[in-house]
């Protein structure tokens, strides 16, 4: 298989592959996953329902579908996303992620393609999807534009990308970095770096240079009386996600 420049940073990897354990412990590490979970499956679907004329109430929705859940970690999307209907490949940079995916899907009844693997060598292998996730992966990245011109790549022409990050803002800085790891103690210390996150015009640039067409963004808002994470049409100054189809 050819080898692809990767955009991976060994730094960021190591990070999630000392906490790949915990993926599937909803106390453990990766809590705030795992509490956002349901919003971003609640996006997701509907986003990949709507393009590709799917009824989600109908067995099997994503019947015929085949995606890739590039930084899929321990399995949290891929999982649902098998579960209705789609051909689901998981992808992870870190090689610990793996076999704890692998073993979880194995236990689920599930057939999940997991690969220790990039999107740039997906790429270079002429690998096609009809959707990719590209969950909280961005802002950990050594080139962001290269990382998405992969993604587009992976892309069927009409092909739907999914992609989520955080917002650089004061905001985000105060809940994502001193809430999230120092004061609630969710994520270790050091989890996330802020000066890597992106603001959504900058995300918005991003997609179009490499070769997308974004035609929706949402802001993920935690409530810290309901405990709960909602959309939001207007408020995405720390957790966001973009839609984005491929220009053919």
């Amino acid at each position: 298989m050819q080898t692809a420049q990767t955009t991976i940073d060994p730094g960021e990897v190591a990070k999630f592959e000392a906490m790949a354990a915990e993926w599937w412990d909803p106390a453990g590490k990766f809590k705030p996953l795992h509490m956002l979970n349901p919003c971003r499956l609640d996006y997701i679907t509907r986003q990949i329902a709507e393009e590709f004329d799917r009824d989600l109430d109908a067995p099997s929705p994503f019947s015929g579908l085949r995606l890739l859940d590039i930084g899929c970690g321990g399995g949290l999307l891929s999982e649902p996303m098998a579960r209705l209907g789609a051909e689901v490949v998981g992808a992870d940079a870190a090689a610990g992620n793996i076999p704890v995916a692998q073993l979880h899907a194995e236990q689920s009844g599930l057939m999940i393609d997991y690969r220790h693997t990039t999107a740039e060598n997906l790429a270079a292998s002429g690998e096609k999807f009809d959707v990719v996730l590209n969950m909280e992966v961005v802002e950990h990245v050594a080139d962001p534009l290269a990382y998405l011109t992969a993604c587009r790549q992976l892309l069927k022409p009409g092909g739907l990308h999914i992609c989520s990050t955080i917002n650089r803002t004061t905001r985000s800085f105060a809940l994502a970095i001193i809430g999230a790891e120092h004061i609630m103690r969710w994520l270790p210390r050091g989890t996330h770096d802020w000066s890597k996150f992106i603001t959504p015009d900058e995300l918005f640039d991003l997609l179009r240079r490499a070769g997308l067409d974004p035609v929706d963004r949402k802001g993920f808002v935690f409530n810290p009386v309901s405990w709960k994470w909602a959309l939001s049409h207007k408020d995405l100054s720390v957790n966001y996600v973009t839609a984005s189809l491929h220009a053919f």
